[in-house]
């Protein structure tokens, strides 16, 4: 929230913004190619306009209205392919420095993954299907200047059929679970990354800066969970796992100075089925499964995060 200003005895904290604005926006090469990107902002603004709240004066409120065209506007600007976080940055600079109330704009946005289609083995110039996960980012410019990056990677659904377990946790009379070696470790990630950079001045001018920081990082978080093709790794816990990929990412990735990863465990549990005329329907080694995919959200699922930030001097090699 705003930094608080005591009115009539009380605190009073505020925000506003627009949320769901939905832009797509397509550059085409001069050899015909088109690329496409779908972009889903959110903007929210922190000004100067206690006087809109307390009396009625309307007169320092940038109207939402005025903020989805601008979205509009700013991406009809952009005569070249940009990656979201410089889009990002854009609109959040604008804000904060266009309109004199405004003192720090923040924007979010999700990009949908719309991948490029082959026909007959050939990548289609102006074809696209939908992918599953969103790159995401959120950006924070203060009028001083002073800036705040994180991307991060959305609804990025993993799942590995062996080299998982789960085994000498805590057992009491509640405990039903068996310890394991060998499950199904299925998730949905959603991780993001803070860029260590604090400034206008200091955004890297390399033009595939952010391209390459998201398709990199998204390498790295995916090889570290699956290991290596033929013999993969084995995952005790996902709460291991989890641990093992942030570090990589921090790691190889020495201008992010934090890393937050959420990975909800979608189960898939081995079924046994009998009935009083055949006592054994379906075993476990026959390989069947209850899948929790589709309701994880709403049954049982457990999920576990893990917030690593990096520390001078404590990370060998960083």
């Amino acid at each position: 929230m705003a930094e608080g200003a005591v009115v009539e005895g009380l605190k009073l904290e505020q925000r506003y913004g627009k949320e769901r604005v939905r832009v797509g926006r397509v550059w085409r090469d001069v050899d015909g190619t088109h690329h496409f990107v779908e972009w889903n902002v959110s903007i929210r603004l922190l000004s100067d306009c206690i006087p809109a709240y307390v009396t009625g004066d309307n007169s320092n409120i940038v109207a939402t209205d005025t903020m989805k065209n601008t979205v509009y506007v700013k991406a009809k600007e952009c005569s070249e392919r940009i990656p979201v976080e410089v889009f990002a940055i854009k609109l959040a600079n604008h804000f904060s420095t266009f309109y004199d109330p405004v003192t720090t704009a923040i924007v979010n946005i999700a990009e949908k993954q719309w991948e490029r289609v082959s026909v007959d083995g050939q990548s289609h110039k102006h074809g696209f299907k939908f992918g599953s996960e969103e790159h995401t980012t959120e950006v924070v410019v203060k009028k001083c200047g002073a800036l705040q990056v994180t991307s991060g990677i959305g609804k990025l659904k993993l799942l590995k059929t062996t080299q998982s377990g789960f085994e000498g946790f805590i057992r009491d009379k509640y405990t039903m679970l068996p310890d394991t070696r060998e499950r199904l470790l299925g998730t949905e990630v959603t991780a993001s990354w803070r860029y260590a950079f604090d400034s206008l001045e200091n955004i890297p001018v390399q033009p595939l800066y952010f391209f390459n920081s998201y398709t990199g990082v998204k390498k790295v978080l995916v090889d570290t969970f699956f290991g290596t093709p033929k013999m993969g790794v084995y995952s005790p816990s996902v709460q291991y796992t989890l641990y093992k990929m942030a570090k990589a990412v921090l790691g190889r990735f020495h201008d992010l100075s934090s890393v937050d990863l959420k990975m909800p465990n979608i189960h898939f549990l081995p079924v046994n089925l009998s009935s009083k005329d055949n006592p054994v329907i379906v075993k476990v080694r026959s390989l069947t499964f209850y899948a929790d995919w589709d309701n994880y959200c709403q049954t049982c699922t457990w999920e576990y995060i893990v917030h690593v930030i990096k520390q001078i001097n404590k990370i060998a090699g960083l």
